[in-house]
């Protein structure tokens, strides 16, 4: 997990590809800082005092922010690299930007209970047997032997529950990503590597993998005091790496590297090493058992201080009525430069020298909003003195979530059926701001009126059947396209999430920005609403030729489709094994950065690859009315009732009983396995 929720290593290489093809001024352009002013953070005040964080304390004005450049065609062949890596959580090709989650926590004050009522779903990539097991872990008399009366999720082979409720306090996750992981690059000659005018001899060691039926195969990790040499892992890995490129200085001979993934400079070569807090032992499994007997706020606070990675944003409620927040994790404190752009490893300059103190970090209790919402926005403000990551999701969903729970308290009380309305919101956020443009552009191409009233009419839903969803996404994914790949290399391309959408909605505002000109085409300068107007011809042809010529046809869920891949015989290459094991499609709803987060990426196509992997809401005023669905079923055999009976229930965003107490669950069960020792 904390493999697939590494944070921002993906955003810093793909900051250094794109330097290979664009300045650094125009790269930090596709990387707008957070919109503070729009999306507010999780916590919204506190700071820093006395050696712990104090969520009434004033904040003072935030450190300054230094940045490094850095060599970037080397990063193209790790990136290349990370990517062909196995995803455990079968997020293989899916664009991590998106990877996230989304939680909240409602008040008492604001139900029609007077108790609590908590929400979450993590975004995951999809999979069939589902990555969660759904599990209760009940002793028939609670001592300090037997201590757990637990519900919730929990992974196969993993004792414990790790998102849920016990009989007194329920807790959620989301992504934190804050930035645990830097890549540095390194001179080396062989086996040694130059670190502040000295060559030291790299660590190695040698990794046995036993494959049934074959010889074992032998991997030779060679590491630098910064980590794991990561350029060369793959035998594929240095295929294409040309010579070292970008702001490094590094003299470079331009010759390609051999499949060792050393990039030959002047007297040396150039590799990539890997810095990242998960690879230092840690205590997350005791953090987990901790949550499942926390009785209180303290406990919970005490369970979060051993999750150490991947660092979740922790949400929690008790049925005295209480409800807060956590940031944990081990989260480095760097001695110049913020992450974002690889370092120098040899200087000795931009070194890890310890981690944020765990009392220092983000915390709320009882906030006066009365409710906290997480989507993987900024977790705090940017006056907040310790550095977590520039690299945060840009609070486009979480900015939505908090804008329907205000609008629900405005009219009434919360109840669990609003909490899972709004888990089901399907709304594009941008949509209310580049709809206007489009329509101001117009739609040059036969049939526009009906097109154009269609899209004035658009509610910005992303329901199954909308056709204005169809169609906005279509356009959105070709604009895209139009507008960065004639500029930006391959492993930069726009993968159309909430980053993106803070670049275009600056862009619109510039109608003869250089982005918007395609250089592909030496005759003319492109504007905003030429590119506008050609995104717009672009996906009615799409779509008349593959939803049919009437725009009523289109539907949103006849693009946007899950299939559900087994894990192991679903890519068999053998039709029937793949028919039986494999589901799907299932058409959904939703969209990359709607609440109902079913993502897709602009440079692949409308299929879905990642998804809300389970849904949960607790109520704290009676845990049995607690309601929760999981992504695909209880069973990891294809031929059993069980194998992905809640697919469908998950897809059309219903759910099932969440039982807690003995009775409730005795009345409930069909089946009854009874194990004696």
């Amino acid at each position: 997990m904390a493999w697939d929720l590494r944070s921002n290593m993906d955003d810093e290489l793909e900051r250094a590809v794109d330097t290979s093809a664009v300045p650094v001024d125009r790269v930090k352009e596709l990387f707008p800082a957070y919109p503070f002013d729009r999306h507010q953070p999780i916590v919204t005040a506190g700071a820093v005092r006395d050696g712990g964080f104090d969520p009434k304390a004033a904040a003072k004005a935030s450190e300054a922010e230094t940045r490094s450049t850095v060599s970037s065609r080397a990063l193209a062949e790790v990136s290349r690299t990370l990517r062909a890596v196995p995803s455990p959580l079968g997020t293989a090709g899916a664009d991590h930007a998106g990877i996230g989650s989304n939680s909240w926590v409602v008040g008492g004050a604001h139900t029609d209970t007077g108790k609590p009522l908590l929400a979450n779903d993590p975004h995951l990539g999809p999979r069939i047997p589902s990555i969660w097991y759904q599990a209760g872990l009940h002793c028939r008399v609670k001592s300090a032997a037997c201590p757990y009366d637990v519900v919730g999720y929990t992974f196969s082979g993993l004792p414990g529950v790790v998102i849920g409720h016990n009989d007194r306090v329920a807790w959620g996750f989301t992504n934190l990503g804050p930035d645990v992981t830097d890549l540095y690059l390194e001179r080396t000659k062989g086996e040694t590597y130059e670190a502040k005018g000295e060559w030291l001899p790299m660590e190695t060691r040698t990794e046995e993998i036993k494959v049934a039926g074959h010889p074992s195969e032998k991997l030779t990790v060679r590491s630098t005091k910064h980590g794991p040499i990561i350029s060369g892992v793959l035998a594929s890995a240095g295929d294409a790496l040309p010579g070292a490129a970008g702001n490094a200085g590094e003299p470079v001979s331009g010759a390609k590297a051999g499949e060792t993934g050393k990039l030959p400079a002047a007297g040396h070569d150039v590799e990539v090493a890997l810095r990242w807090t998960a690879l230092d032992p840690g205590r997350t499994a005791d953090a987990l058992l901790l949550l499942d007997t926390a009785t209180n706020f303290d406990q919970f606070r005490k369970a979060a201080s051993y999750f150490e990675a991947p660092a979740q944003n922790m949400i929690y409620a008790d049925i005295d009525g209480n409800i807060g927040y956590q940031a944990p994790g081990r989260i480095p404190v760097r001695s110049k430069g913020d992450g974002q752009w690889p370092a120098k490893g040899w200087t000795g300059d931009q070194e890890w020298t310890g981690f944020i103190p765990f009392e220092e970090l983000p915390m709320a209790y009882n906030p006066p909003e009365g409710f906290i919402a997480t989507a993987n926005n900024a977790a705090i403000g940017p006056s907040y003195s310790r550095f977590l990551t520039s690299d945060w999701s840009y609070g486009y969903r979480s900015q939505r979530i908090v804008d329907r729970i205000e609008q629900a308290t405005a009219k009434g009380k919360v109840s669990v059926a609003t909490m899972r309305d709004i888990q089901m919101d399907s709304s594009n956020t941008l949509a209310p701001v580049l709809v206007p443009y489009l329509l101001r552009a117009g739609i040059p191409l036969d049939g526009g009126g009906e097109i154009k009233d269609m899209l004035a009419a658009w509610d910005f839903g992303q329901s199954r059947e909308s056709s204005g969803a169809a169609y906005f996404n279509a356009v959105w994914s070709h604009l895209l396209r139009r507008t960065f790949d004639d500029e930006l290399p391959e492993g930069g391309h726009a993968g159309g999430g909430d980053r993106w959408y803070e670049v275009v909605r600056t862009l619109l505002d510039k109608p003869g920005d250089p982005w918007w000109d395609d250089v592909r085409t030496k005759d003319k300068v492109e504007t905003r609403d030429d590119m506008l107007r050609a995104a717009m011809t672009d996906a009615a042809k799409e779509l008349r030729a593959g939803l049919g010529d009437l725009p009523a046809d289109w539907h949103w869920g006849d693009l946007h489709t899950l299939e559900l891949t087994n894990e192991t015989f679903g890519t068999s290459g053998i039709g029937p094994i793949e028919w039986l094991f494999n589901r799907g499609p299932l058409k959904l709803a939703g969209g990359k950065d709607a609440v109902d987060a079913t993502g897709w990426d602009a440079t692949e196509g409308y299929e879905v690859n990642w998804v809300p992997s389970m849904r949960m809401v607790v109520d704290l005023a009676d845990l049995d009315r607690s309601r929760w669905a999981n992504l695909t079923g209880a069973s990891g055999h294809a031929f059993h009732a069980n194998y992905d009976d809640q697919a469908p229930i998950w897809a059309d965003g219903d759910s099932t009983p969440m039982r807690q107490t003995e009775p409730a669950v005795r009345k409930d069960a069909v089946n009854t396995l009874t194990l004696t020792p």
